[in-house]
């Protein structure tokens, strides 16, 4: 029993470690591709890089902006509750920095790409791996890396990079409008307390955790897409591993960042 407990702990791990150094290579391969070979082809790998923008960025607008109208009426909201009891108009920026910016905009949109978009990815790349569209795609010369893989990771993070502003502007401005903030405090004055908060490393983190979720969105959804073979029954099964991976490793990639700058 200790036995089959061990062989099952190490297998694992070590398909964790594969699959994460998997994920590596992509991104890798991805941003170079992007970077040297972006003129092999150009006109239809930008099409497809812009079809991947619009569908991950655009299409998830909408139900962004609700998320963010609710979760900034929220924490307005409780910061109508305490800002009489522990006073002080910097506190209200301070929070906001440190609950939006720094973590929940980034967080936020990250896990509903995943939910929209990661697992198109997954699906869509595992249904052409199951036609044998990438056999095709190699028979006539092209390279699917270049023409399939580097668009959709590159196109995700492009999306979240400009979804978690997106998010954080709509959680900051609907919450002051939704949660009536106007009664007890100006809004120049509620612009003008974040923008003291907010300096520039919060920026960079969150410019950062933007871009770093999207690429790995990006790259799990292509392994894991990648990784169906024989069976149509993989597609659904590789899909949600692709969605808990990309879970997984958002948030360990959070913790990461955040300890590296404000640890």
């Amino acid at each position: 029993m200790l036995f089959r407990a061990l062989h099952y702990l190490g297998s694992s791990v070590i398909s964790r470690v594969r699959a994460f150094k998997e994920t590596v290579r992509v991104i890798t391969v991805s941003v170079s591709s992007l970077l040297f070979r972006m003129s092999t082809g150009r006109k239809a790998t930008l099409r497809v890089l812009l079809k991947q923008v619009y569908f991950t960025g655009f299409e998830a607008v909408p139900i962004i902006s609700w998320i963010a109208l609710i979760l900034g009426f929220i924490i307005v909201t409780q910061l109508l509750g305490v800002l009489p009891k522990l006073g002080g108009e910097r506190l209200i920026g301070d929070v906001l920095v440190w609950v939006l910016i720094r973590e929940v905009g980034p967080l936020f949109s990250a896990v509903i790409v995943i939910a929209r978009s990661g697992t198109a990815i997954a699906s869509e790349l595992g249904t052409m791996k199951i036609s044998r569209e990438l056999s095709s795609l190699e028979a006539m010369g092209i390279d699917p890396m270049h023409y399939l893989i580097m668009p959709r990771v590159i196109g995700t993070a492009i999306s979240v990079f400009f979804l978690t502003f997106y998010f954080e502007a709509v959680s900051i401005l609907g919450g002051y409008l939704l949660a009536g903030f106007g009664r007890s405090i100006s809004f120049s004055v509620y612009l003008m307390s974040i923008a003291e908060s907010m300096g520039f490393t919060e920026v960079l983190v969150s410019l950062l955790k933007s871009a770093v979720f999207g690429l790995i969105i990006g790259a799990v959804g292509c392994v894991h897409g990648l990784a169906v073979e024989k069976s149509i029954t993989r597609i659904p099964q590789e899909t949600t591993r692709a969605v808990i991976r990309s879970l997984g490793l958002v948030f360990v990639a959070d913790a990461v960042i955040t300890v590296a700058f404000f640890v």
